[in-house]
């Protein structure tokens, strides 16, 4: 995606925050097994997008790197954007410990 890994990070949690937005302020779409099959269709191919989104997101910029030959460049960014990611997440669930009993 790009080479600053906080951005990548970020773009990551806002798809995250984004997709689940759409889906709580969704009505209620499955009541009584009106969906059917299509349930589990539906789950496994957002599964499969949003794998591959997050692959793009992660280790588009990294393999380039390693392709033209800079191991050690290619290692730092995608364990810096993986850092920042999981510090994204890390205050998420921080702030959210803490906040759940005020809202």
């Amino acid at each position: 995606m790009t080479k600053h890994p906080f951005v990548n990070a970020l773009l990551a949690s806002g798809y995250i925050s984004i997709l689940v937005t759409l889906i709580f302020n969704s009505p209620k779409v499955v009541t009584d097994n009106e969906l059917g099959m299509m349930l589990p269709v539906l789950m496994l191919s957002l599964f499969v997008l949003s794998a591959a989104l997050m692959g793009y997101v992660f280790l588009y910029q990294p393999l380039q790197l390693l392709v033209e030959g800079k191991k050690e460049e290619a290692t730092k960014l995608f364990l810096t954007t993986l850092a920042s990611f999981a510090g994204i997440t890390a205050t998420l669930l921080i702030a959210w410990f803490f906040l759940r009993n005020v809202f």
